[in-house]
């Protein structure tokens, strides 16, 4: 049953362009049912995917009207029944909502629900949920990667790029990320990267194919393969994975590419993990707290007027820089 108190909330009534974003001030504040938490909701990541859900164009569609938003942080302000672990006053950030994010409260199921640590602000708590998450799940769960191989992060400077090389870096590997700034060069080498390349520049494949001695690398995160994949597949080491976190559209490849050296192409969705890997997940995670290794790096933020603006930005931006967020 809802409170009687009302909140404003994005409300998408139809899927479409950016302007079906509404601001909705009379909104009831949801109640948490079992094993369930409300959230007073501080900051909100922006991730692409959202945009893809709003737009219609996700496999995986909502019942309209929805809120979107996926990974909030705030403080816990009530918990249903059967919930152990969190109580009001908790300060958490969560990999998921029920309600959705893009509102001052939200419901999310304690499962997805996780504390943040006095180390980091709202604004970096919005930055973990779907980055460090995809992140940890790409190259841990599906690249298998192992401590001294060559990881290639493409489109390093984002959300889940930073995150892809800070959790890199911590577990051995060799890291080379691409940006397409000079800034998102410099980000992407202080949060984990050895080396960075402009994707922009023309010769920038086979700069990265001379740091690897013509070896190619043996993992490559890709989060834009509708442009990257046939190239990926060049730059590959036998045995290497190319893992698809993101994708705007179709590409063709020779799939003779991946015969020669015996390559994979592996896609990575952070909602098929299983209750086991998310909890392992979470403790790698917190380990990176803990140690100081895992720093979210904050972008632009927004209000929540101002969601419409996000959404075309976090598209058509001209390189990323670390992870968008609402303040709420």
């Amino acid at each position: 049953m809802a409170t009687s108190k009302l909140m404003r909330a994005i409300r998408v009534s139809e899927f479409g362009a950016p302007s079906v974003l509404k601001l909705c001030s009379d909104m009831p504040v949801p109640s948490p049912g079992q094993k369930e938490v409300l959230i007073r909701v501080h900051a909100c990541g922006l991730n692409p995917v959202d945009t893809y859900i709003r737009s219609g164009s996700f496999p995986r569609k909502p019942s309209l009207p929805y809120t979107p938003g996926l990974d909030v942080s705030g403080v816990v302000e009530s918990v249903g029944e059967g919930v152990h672990l969190l109580q009001a006053g908790d300060r958490v950030f969560t990999t998921s909502t029920v309600t959705g994010g893009y509102a001052e409260y939200t419901v999310a199921s304690e499962d997805t629900v996780h504390k943040l640590p006095d180390s980091l602000d709202y604004k970096q708590g919005a930055a973990i949920g779907v980055p460090y998450f995809t992140a940890y799940r790409a190259l841990v769960h599906k690249a298998h990667a192992k401590a001294g191989e060559t990881v290639l992060i493409h489109g390093a400077s984002g959300g889940v790029g930073i995150a892809a090389c800070q959790i890199a870096r911590a577990f051995g590997l060799k890291v080379l990320g691409t940006a397409g700034t000079s800034n998102g060069m410099k980000l992407v080498l202080n949060n984990g990267a050895h080396l960075a390349f402009n994707h922009r520049e023309k010769d920038y494949l086979e700069k990265i194919k001379d740091a690897t001695n013509g070896q190619g690398v043996n993992v490559i995160i890709e989060m834009l393969s509708n442009v990257n994949l046939s190239n990926d597949l060049q730059l590959l080491d036998f045995g290497g994975r190319v893992l698809i976190v993101g994708s705007r559209g179709p590409i063709e490849i020779t799939p003779r590419d991946t015969m020669m050296k015996e390559t994979s192409i592996i896609g990575v969705a952070m909602y098929n993990a299983t209750e086991r890997e998310r909890s392992e997940c979470a403790a790698a995670l917190f380990a990176g707290m803990e140690a100081g290794w895992l720093k979210p790096v904050v972008g632009p933020h927004y209000p929540l007027e101002k969601v419409a603006q996000a959404h075309e930005d976090i598209i058509n931006n001209s390189g990323a820089s670390g992870k968008m967020v609402l303040i709420i």
